[in-house]
């Protein structure tokens, strides 16, 4: 008999930005003794699976470090990574329904370049596993929903240019907090307008505003694009008791948006109230997931819990209103948003890594083919404490990219490198599956 629920776990011992930082092993050490107290691991629909590693090649396939991705990273990433890619597995294994990684680092702050960390995150674990799953399982169409508190920079930049990704993320608006991102405007680049659907929520928007959004937008949204795959990159602090942000949701909200989102694969993002909110809120996911009833999962504080102004009520109604007119047009806005960017869309921006200390500057190109969803070309230079410049040019080819295109990206990084401009020359070839240093 097939398993509701697979769950993995990966507490990284071994991995600590310091030892007071907010992102630490308790925050899946509570959450386990809390598994293990109530007896869901004895439950006969609920399976738990050790960790792989992951291999350069996964993390290749996402991202171009610099100089190199090993540089980068430590073991505990690729377990990272390696949980995520065995939830995943087993999901599509059908050995389970549905599967949750527990594990940490956590990576949704990380983009295809990377310099450093930001974030808490060095690479994107929920991308490396959606990759992995496309070069594998030949999926295809994927729909991820980000619900932590903090806007999910990091995959937005990476599925950007990508129709095929559906990135839905919800967050405390960027005004209020890190990492200030994540505004209706970033809709994706030409190829793949309304793909990103960034939702910013006003501080203080509890379980009605989450529920509002998501039975009015989110559902809808994923019901019309009909992803092969759902993932949910859970960020559990849009909880009220969370010391890094100001919302005002519940454990009770969380279980009712997983029962009613019924994502495919839940990876686990931030959440830093260790004590009185990962162990409820992860439990109830756990249990929402697996098809068992969450309603006698309520924390002991509930009644410090801020009530949703009437004021919030309001501003989330127009923007949900203001979304599905975006939906409803999407089509009409990506055709012109090609016509007026003619052959090529760029962009130029600034990403500083906060807990690196470095500061990088990008000018991304993509074509915009009439083929397919176009290559890209992405030229970066961060100054690294100890390491200096370092810049780097890279060309990017898609999966689905049409031959034109594939030999049009390699091209442009061949005469990047005859140029000389930059220290290190990169063509990551999607269709290959390959990261190459030229």
């Amino acid at each position: 008999m097939k398993k509701q629920l697979g769950l993995v776990f990966f507490p990284a011992f071994d991995w600590a930005i310091s030892s007071t930082h907010p992102e630490r092993q308790e925050r899946l050490l509570y959450t386990r003794d809390q598994i293990v107290e109530e007896g869901l691991l004895d439950l006969p629909a609920i399976k738990e699976y050790k960790p792989r590693l992951a291999e350069y090649a996964d993390v290749n396939r996402v991202h171009i470090g610099i100089p190199d991705i090993a540089a980068l990273i430590t073991d505990a990433h690729l377990v990272s990574a390696g949980g995520a890619i065995t939830a995943a597995q087993a999901v599509m294994n059908k050995e389970v329904e549905r599967a949750f990684a527990l594990v940490r680092p956590p990576g949704h702050h990380a983009m295809r370049m990377v310099h450093g960390t930001r974030g808490f995150c060095t690479i994107n674990i929920e991308a490396i596993m959606v990759e992995h799953l496309r070069q594998h399982y030949g999926i295809n169409k994927v729909a991820i929903v980000d619900t932590d508190v903090h806007h999910g920079d990091g995959t937005q930049d990476i599925f950007y240019h990508d129709p095929n990704t559906l990135f839905i993320s919800f967050h405390q608006d960027g005004r209020t907090l890190y990492p200030g991102t994540g505004f209706i405007e970033e809709m994706g680049s030409p190829n793949a307008l309304g793909t990103t659907m960034n939702i910013p929520l006003p501080p203080g928007t509890g379980d009605q505003g989450l529920h509002t959004v998501l039975d009015e937008l989110i559902l809808p949204v994923l019901n019309d694009f009909k992803p092969d795959i759902i993932i949910n990159s859970a960020g559990q602090d849009n909880h009220y008791s969370d010391p890094l942000a100001n919302m005002a949701i519940t454990a009770q909200g969380y279980a009712r948006m997983a029962d009613k989102l019924k994502a495919d694969i839940a990876v686990l993002e931030g959440g830093y109230s260790i004590e009185d909110a990962l162990p409820y809120v992860n439990v109830g996911i756990i249990l929402a997931m697996a098809g068992i009833s969450y309603k006698k999962v309520v924390e002991p504080d509930i009644h410090k819990c801020p009530s949703q102004s009437k004021a919030t009520t309001e501003y989330i109604q127009t923007m949900v209103t203001k979304w599905q007119d975006i939906w409803r047009r999407r089509d009409v806005l990506a055709k012109q948003a090609k016509l007026d960017a003619g052959d090529f869309w760029h962009r130029k921006r600034s990403i500083y890594y906060d807990d690196s200390g470095i500061s990088e500057y990008q000018k991304e190109s993509i074509r915009l083919c009439s083929h397919c969803s176009g290559y890209y070309t992405v030229e970066t230079e961060a100054d690294r404490p100890g390491a200096g410049l370092q810049t780097a040019f890279a060309a990017v080819i898609p999966r689905a990219a049409c031959p034109s295109c594939k030999a049009a990206g390699k091209d442009a990084v061949a005469a990047a490198k005859r140029q000389g401009h930059h220290k290190y020359y990169f063509l990551q070839d999607k269709q290959q599956d390959y990261l190459e240093k030229l």
